[in-house]
């Protein structure tokens, strides 16, 4: 029997793996053995199996992933076509290395499954060492890990090329890997799956930033003309002032030196001889190889300028309208009507009631109504809850002196001071009451005091039904900070899908954390605080949501807390569709 290694046989066994891996593998394969060994203390030659995660973390790594798994779906099932007779499958990983979408051949998918190539499996490096996923997420370059490559005996039959996906700000978010289970012995066999591999990543991120930036301009660039409205190399994506807010991975070598702070933040026309201006005279209508843009080194490139998608339902002018009202809101027909309705109640001496959810803004349009309508005269302004007729009472001017009355929650109004909350306002005939009610007053209050405060009822949509969040999220955003703001199209996107359950004030909270927490030039995803949750949501008007949304389907689905096939089942059984 052979006596067991002792700890100097076992480390000198280990050197001796170590050395034979730098002198016959290549670097990036010689430095992962060693972080297998070193870092993550693995046995070379282990046969362990695949790791898998529960059903309940792969659902929470999918549901993070979820706008990525859609972007990428069609172009990924498309590779699969090309790629399935010949064996192959593919794997979507996000930045954890969990499997979050696959394609295979259905009749292999027991051994699919024990060789990791499946739905859930962990593909990081500290856990199944040496591999395709691992080495890319390390490296955050695509690679090749062929047969004997691989740290583990589990995983030695397999060959996997897999290419990074960046999001819209360089950060690296999803690896695509392409694997077959037994490869022919070469590894240049597999030149061909690197080079499938990297342009479908490639055009993955080109479709990311494409559906996240339809309210911004869009700069894509290729080195050829023929190439450039079909398959652009990469995009830019530019503010109205013409910073760039968001690019491919591919732009940070074309446009700058391969970081993103490089890009992010920069004026079109400090990387190029472009201003925004040049825009439009890069869009369709003129022949690709007029359309050249000088790189400020001299080099060539050919620029397909898109411009930003106009709302579907434009702004009505607001002619008249006081500058306090103007401001409660931006571009929403819905609040545009509700502002002129507003506007007109304004001077007048009628009660109004003003209802909505907490956080909608009740309070400052009640303070918009007072400075539109009685301008210079005194704004009371009381919580409701706790009051009492003594404290009132203290509050207000003289009898004879103009003024508003503010009442927040008035469906907290205790019984005693209900009872002689009629015969204070018959004795000052120059207040005027405004009243907020976060729910249906009706059965809170007297009718006595109902009537007197409600002569009129304004009611506040919540922020998940309003269509102008980014008017509203930029107008916060420069409210915060001196210098100019900047948000990724990402963080933009996100939180424009949040249902938003504490409206308004939820996201000026947000917002706050987001600015606490940034240490980069722009709010990004990664700032952003959890969503809070939001069960009431799911039972909203389907229509006015996807309105909302401007029907986009996995934009209303988040807010509403449902799935995309659901919503979807949803508006088929409405018979709903998007107006022309």
């Amino acid at each position: 029997m052979l006596s067991p290694m002792s700890d100097l046989d076992h480390v000198t066994e280990i050197g001796r793996v170590l050395d034979g891996c730098a002198t016959g593998r290549d670097a990036v394969v010689s430095e992962s053995w060693r972080r297998c060994v070193e870092s993550y203390g693995m046995e070379p030659g282990r046969d362990d199996p695949a790791h898998i995660v529960t059903d309940a973390e792969l659902r929470a790594h999918r549901d993070q992933a979820e706008h990525l798994i859609a972007t990428a779906r069609s172009g990924l099932q498309a590779l699969f076509r090309q790629v399935a007779g010949q064996n192959y499958v593919l794997l979507l990983t996000d930045a954890a290395g969990i499997c979050v979408d696959f394609f295979g051949d259905p009749r292999f998918a027991e051994e699919l499954r024990q060789a990791g190539l499946h739905l859930g499996s962990d593909w990081s490096e500290s856990l199944a060492g040496t591999c395709g996923v691992g080495a890319c997420l390390y490296t955050g370059q695509p690679v090749t890990i062929h047969q004997g490559d691989h740290f583990g005996m589990a995983h030695t039959p397999l060959s996997c090329t897999a290419a990074p996906i960046h999001d819209s700000v360089g950060r690296l978010a999803a690896v695509l890997d392409i694997s077959l289970l037994r490869a022919p012995a070469p590894k240049s066999s597999q030149n061909l799956a690197m080079n499938l591999v990297t342009t479908a990543a490639r055009r993955v991120e080109m479709a990311n930033v494409m559906t996240r930036s339809r309210r911004e301009w869009v700069l894509r660039v290729a080195a050829r003309p023929e190439f450039l409205e079909v398959d652009p190399e990469a995009a830019v994506v530019l503010d109205g002032s013409g910073r760039i807010t968001g690019f491919t991975r591919a732009a940070q070598d074309l446009l700058g030196d391969g970081t993103p702070e490089a890009l992010l933040g920069q004026r079109i026309d400090a990387v190029t001889d472009l201003s925004v201006d040049d825009l439009p005279d890069l869009m369709r209508g003129r022949p690709p190889e007029d359309r050249v843009i000088r790189l400020k080194d001299g080099r060539g490139l050919f620029g397909h300028a898109i411009a930003p998608q106009i709302a579907r339902m434009p702004r009505r002018a607001r002619a008249g309208l006081p500058a306090a009202l103007s401001a409660i809101a931006g571009p929403d027909p819905a609040m545009d009507a509700l502002l002129d309705r507003t506007m007109r109640l304004a001077p007048t001496s009628v009660p109004l009631l003003i209802a909505g959810e907490t956080g909608t803004g009740k309070s400052r349009l009640a303070r918009a109504i007072h400075t539109a309508g009685r301008p210079g005269t005194p704004f009371v302004d009381l919580d409701a809850a706790g009051l009492t007729p003594e404290a009132l009472g203290a509050a207000l001017p003289a009898a004879d002196i103009p003024a508003t009355l503010f009442l927040r929650g008035v469906e907290d109004l205790s019984a005693d001071l209900q009872a002689r909350l009629p015969a204070i306002l018959d004795a000052r005939p120059a207040l005027r009451p405004l009243s907020s009610v976060r729910s249906d007053p009706a059965g809170a209050l007297r009718d006595a005091v109902f009537y007197r405060l409600a002569g009129a009822r304004i009611d506040l949509p919540p922020l998940r039904l309003r269509q102008d969040f980014d008017w509203l999220l930029d107008r916060l955003l420069r409210r915060r900070t001196a210098a100019t703001p900047r948000i990724s199209a990402a963080a933009r996107d996100a939180l424009g899908s949040r249902a938003w359950p504490g409206n308004i004030r939820e996201l000026e909270r947000t917002l706050d954390t987001a600015l606490a927490l940034s240490t980069g030039p722009a709010l990004d995803v990664a700032d952003l605080p959890a969503a809070a949750s939001a069960p009431h949501a799911a039972r909203e008007d389907l229509e006015a949501v996807l309105d909302a949304c401007e029907w986009n389907m996995a934009r209303a689905a988040r807010r509403l807390g449902l799935n995309r096939s659901t919503v979807l089942r949803r508006v088929r059984k409405a018979g709903l569709a998007p107006p022309a």
